[in-house]
């Protein structure tokens, strides 16, 4: 599947050094998992995590789950051997962490070759860059590293994210503007479900395609959150039918629920529509 064509609902990370999660990301409805070498992973265990993660993903199991490998920065000692056996993992894709400028994708892509690279985007130059980086040639998604941004920024957590929105807005920009993939920064209270499902709304309101999680009790609410609704969906399927009979009739526009709909809306609506039929093929 395409990776423009596939939901992101919900991008959960997995630690790659822990066996017992591994196995369980097999059945939850999660559409993409992150298998993460990096910040789940202590200093102990980095090495031995390579290998359990490339048994894990060697076994297979995943289904249509994304499938991505989140490295260590190669500005640490485990980075390098951490790209070389992601690129032989048959994994969908390499995630670097803390990416301020598109030579670290270089760096990276000088290792792994033609595996498609992904992006967090987690420090004020990355935001300042993010243009740049969106537009490498083996970038396919962007992930929004929140907390790491929150501490570089100094700021205060406000529910609003306030805070944030030049440097969500930046990296929102950038992704729409190269076609790439771009899911939200994880929300950290995981028990907190009200809270969660209002963050997602102010994520998909914003134009991101879904939400990283750090928990599976989470996975319900981004799901329900970035899939469109059975209102959307019926409207988007109306103007659809609208349209096509307005310009059977030679008329430019049409008319649904004593609102204009244009070639813009239908292309809308065919988005609609083509998402919705996605998550129900992938749920299948």
């Amino acid at each position: 599947m395409d990776t423009r064509s596939r939901p992101f609902r919900s991008v959960l990370y997995i630690p790659g050094s822990k066996s017992r999660a591994l196995e369980k990301a097999k059945v939850l409805p999660v559409d993409a998992v992150i298998f993460d070498l990096e910040d789940a992973v202590s200093v102990s265990e980095k090495e031995a995590a390579r290998e359990t993660l490339a048994q894990a993903l060697a076994a297979g199991g995943y289904g249509a789950r994304m499938r991505i490998v989140r490295i260590n920065g190669l500005d640490t000692q485990w980075g390098s051997d951490d790209a070389k056996a992601a690129a032989q993992m048959g994994c969908d894709a390499i995630l670097l962490p803390k990416v301020s400028d598109p030579a670290d994708l270089d760096a990276l892509a000088a290792i792994t070759g033609d595996v498609p690279l992904w992006a967090m985007m987690e420090t004020p130059r990355g935001m300042l860059n993010a243009a740049a980086i969106a537009a490498h040639p083996k970038l396919q998604g962007m992930v929004m590293g929140t907390n790491d941004l929150a501490k570089e920024l100094q700021t205060r957590f406000r529910p609003d994210r306030l805070p944030m929105m030049a440097g969500l807005g930046l990296c929102l920009l950038a992704a729409k503007a190269e076609g790439l993939v771009i899911v939200d920064g994880v929300y950290n209270a995981f028990k907190d479900a009200e809270g969660l499902a209002a963050e997602c709304s102010q994520g998909r309101d914003m134009g991101f395609d879904g939400k990283t999680l750090i928990h599976p009790a989470q996975v319900d609410v981004a799901n329900t959150a970035f899939a469109p609704s059975a209102e959307e969906i019926d409207l988007a399927s109306r103007q659809i039918v609208a349209f096509d009979e307005a310009e059977a009739a030679g008329q430019g526009v049409a008319v649904v629920d004593g609102k204009i709909v244009e070639n813009l809306h239908v292309a809308t609506a065919r988005e609609i529509i083509a998402k919705a039929d996605a998550i129900a093929a992938v749920s299948a």
